[in-house]
């Protein structure tokens, strides 16, 4: 290998190393969950609070829910 060529895998390596370790090692927070953390923090902050948010239906079928089964 070139040193040119081994340059640039190491820095595709460290591209992709970088972009690999981003995000948080945790579940996705719903809209729901989203929408209480929200609030909670509004009112420890003492700020107006958002609307109270709705509880989701989990017994709505979805229309793609037929190519799973």
């Amino acid at each position: 290998m070139t040193a040119g060529r081994m340059l640039t895998t190491l820095a595709l390596v460290a591209v992709m190393a970088t972009v690999a370790a981003c995000g948080r090692k945790a579940g996705l927070d719903t809209p729901y969950e989203a929408a209480v953390d929200a609030r909670k923090a509004a009112e420890k902050a003492k700020q107006p609070l958002p609307p109270e948010p709705q509880k989701p239906d989990t017994n709505k079928p979805f229309f793609l829910d037929k190519l799973i089964q």
